[in-house]
């Protein structure tokens, strides 16, 4: 299984190219400590985020798409300067943003207020998956620290491989000053089977019971069990 990403030529030093979400983990996840007193409970030690493995493997999953070129927000309104070279050859805008108007989300539960643009960051990265295999393309898993919010869409990458797809989103902090930088990640990219799984519904056996409430008594009993038994 892999996703075979493809630039311009002409754009192929001067744009950073997507890379495994697991290599890009969040400076917060470095930082943060791996256990904390909780006062709230007498000082007892607690474990962190940092150490719950699904949340790992959510944030190191597939791949992330990163925002070409610095954009510079000031006042609401979003500003670029980069050296992006005539294209001839294909129909590429230099506009890193884009926009949807609001009225194309009525009716949607989107936190979106009266004459607020929904952004579209551009992407100048073609995805390409196998035969069977589709592309789910999401906001970066589990980063709230990111002013904006990349709505969630699929794709078929076995089918659209030579196609752009661009990511809408929403501006969700509107006193955000300064610069989102090049590189940022805009969105993860997560292959899916495109044959969807079904679902059978049942309910336990007394040997289900009896092995669900052991593996529920030993991750009790000690740290770390899923990581060391469970976990792939």
């Amino acid at each position: 299984m892999k996703i075979v990403a493809r630039c311009h030529p002409a754009l192929k030093d001067l744009i950073p190219a997507p890379m495994p979400a697991e290599k890009a983990l969040p400076d917060w996840l470095r930082t943060m400590p791996g256990e904390v007193e909780a006062e709230s409970m007498g000082g007892e030690r607690l474990r962190t985020l940092k150490q719950c493995p699904p949340l790992l493997d959510a944030l190191g999953l597939g791949v992330l798409i990163p925002l070409p070129c610095d954009i510079r927000v000031e006042g609401g309104s979003f500003h670029w300067d980069w050296a992006f070279p005539a294209i001839t050859d294909a129909p590429l805008t230099r506009a890193p943003l884009g926009a949807h108007l609001p009225e194309q989300a009525i009716g949607a539960p989107l936190p979106l207020g009266p004459g607020q643009l929904a952004i579209k960051f551009t992407n100048y990265w073609t995805l390409e998956a196998p035969e069977g295999w589709q592309l789910l393309v999401t906001h970066p898993m589990n980063r709230a620290e990111l002013p904006f919010l990349t709505l969630s869409g699929l794709v078929g990458g076995d089918r659209f491989g030579l196609g752009y797809v661009h990511f809408p989103a929403l501006w969700t902090d509107p006193d955000f000053e300064g610069v989102l930088p090049r590189g940022t990640p805009v969105a993860q990219v997560i292959p899916v089977p495109r044959d969807r799984p079904g679902l059978e519904i049942a309910t336990m056996t007394e040997a289900e019971i009896a092995r669900s409430r052991a593996i529920q008594e030993e991750l009790q009993a000690e740290p770390g069990v899923y990581r060391k038994k469970f976990r792939r």
